[in-house]
C-alpha cells in the first residue's frame, strides 16, 4: 500500500515515519529546498531533528508524483492550507480517500474541516480525522501515544485506523467526526489560556480550573454543532486538553507563556518557527459561537488578547470577575 502525507511539518514527518514501518509513505512539501535537504540527510532536521527516514519514505515536492498511486491521503498542512490543497488533490483527479490531522477554523469563514472536506470533496471520495494527544517529539522517540481517528463510515474508520495503529501508537475509532474535530481546534485556545496564566505565575489551582471550564466551552460549542457528548471525556477532548495546556512541546501553551512576558505576537510567531493554530483560531470561533449563541467567556478573552490589544493580566482579572453561578452552566 502507498500512503502519500501531505505536510513535512513535525507532525506529518512524524505520521510518515510511524506509517513508513509497514508501507510505502510519499512525503510530500511544496518546499523544494526543504525537500532537498531531506533528500540528502534522509532526515528531517528543519522540524523533527536527526530522527533517519528508512527506505519505504520518499519525499516529493511535486504533488502529482506524491498522489501517483496513492490508496490514502493523509493531510497534515495548516489549516489554513486545507482547502487549497483539497482543490489541488480533485483537480488532479485523485479518488483516494483523505485522512486529516490538522486542527483548528478555516480563517474568514469559522468552517471546521470537516465541513471543508464535505464541501471540496463531497460524498464519494472518504474521509476523516485522526486527532488526539500526541506530540510529534514523544511519537518518533517510540512512546507511547493514543489517538483517535473519527469518519461517517465505520468500516473505513475502522480500516483506516488498521494503518496507523502497532507499537508504540494505538488507534481508537468514532463515528464523531464533529466531535473530535471541535476538541481538535478549540484546545489550543484553552492552551494559550493556560500558557498565560501559568506565564503569570498563577499556580496549579488555576490552570486545573482553566482547563475544566475550557472542557465546558468546548463542549458547549460541539453540541451545538452535533457532536457527542461522551466524545468531549476522551481522548480528542480531555484527553488533548490537558495535554495541549500543561506540555512542554506545547506551541499553543508557548504563544500564552511569552504573552504573558510581554512579547508581541508578532514575534512570537517569527520565533515558534512552526504554526500555533490557536492565534487564529479563538477569533473564528468567538464569530461562530455568536452565531449559535454559545457562550465562550476564555475564548473571548484569549481573542481579546490576540487580535483587540488586551493585556494578559486584564484578561484573566475579567474571567476571574465573572457573576457566580452554576457549575453545570
Amino acid at each position: 500500500m502507498k500512503i502519500a502525507v501531505l505536510g513535512a511539518g513535525a507532525w506529518g514527518t512524524a505520521l510518515a515515519l510511524q506509517l513508513s514501518r509497514k508501507h510505502a509513505v510519499a512525503l510530500w512539501t511544496r518546499n523544494h529546498e526543504h525537500v532537498a535537504a531531506m533528500r540528502q540527510a534522509r532526515a528531517n532536521y528543519q522540524y523533527l531533528g536527526d530522527f533517519a527516514f528508512n527506505e519505504n519514505l520518499s519525499v516529493e515536492d511535486d504533488l502529482g508524483t506524491a498522489l501517483k498511486d496513492a490508496n490514502l491521503i493523509l493531510s497534515v498542512v495548516p489549516t489554513a492550507g486545507f482547502r487549497p490543497i483539497l482543490k489541488e488533490i480533485k483537480k488532479l483527479g485523485c479518488k483516494a480517500p483523505v485522512i486529516w490531522a490538522n486542527k483548528g477554523l478555516e480563517r474568514g469563514t469559522a468552517k471546521l474541516p470537516y465541513e471543508v472536506a464535505a464541501e471540496e470533496l463531497g460524498a464519494g471520495q472518504p474521509w476523516g480525522v485522526l486527532s488526539g494527544p500526541s506530540f510529534a517529539a514523544e511519537l518518533v522517540r517510540d512512546l507511547p501515544t493514543a489517538v483517535t481517528l473519527a469518519a461517517a463510515d465505520k468500516n473505513f474508520a475502522r480500516d483506516a485506523a488498521a494503518l496507523f495503529h502497532g507499537s508504540n501508537l494505538r488507534v481508537y475509532t468514532s463515528d464523531d467526526v464533529v466531535g473530535v474535530s471541535v476538541g481538535g481546534a478549540l484546545k489550543n485556545v484553552m492552551a494559550i489560556a493556560a500558557g498565560i496564566s501559568d506565564g503569570m505565575k498563577f499556580g496549579n489551582n488555576a490552570r486545573a480550573a482553566l482547563i475544566t471550564r475550557g472542557l465546558a466551552e468546548m463542549t458547549r460549542f460541539g453540541l451545538a454543532l452535533g457532536g457527542k457528548k461522551e466524545t468531549f471525556m476522551g481522548l480528542t477532548g480531555a484527553g488533548d486538553l490537558i495535554l495541549t495546556c500543561t506540555g512542554k512541546y506545547s506551541r499553543n501553551r508557548d504563544v500564552g507563556l511569552r504573552l504573558a512576558r510581554g512579547e508581541t505576537l508578532d514575534d512570537i510567531l517569527l520565533a515558534l518557527g512552526h504554526v500555533a493554530e490557536g492565534v487564529h483560531t479563538a477569533h473564528e470561533v468567538i464569530n461562530r459561537a455568536a452565531q449559535m449563541h454559545v457562550e465562550m467567556p476564555i475564548t473571548f478573552e484569549v481573542d481579546q488578547v490576540l487580535s483587540h490589544g488586551r493585556s494578559p493580566r486584564v484578561a484573566v482579572e475579567n474571567l476571574l470577575r465573572r457573576e457566580q453561578k452554576s457549575e453545570s452552566v
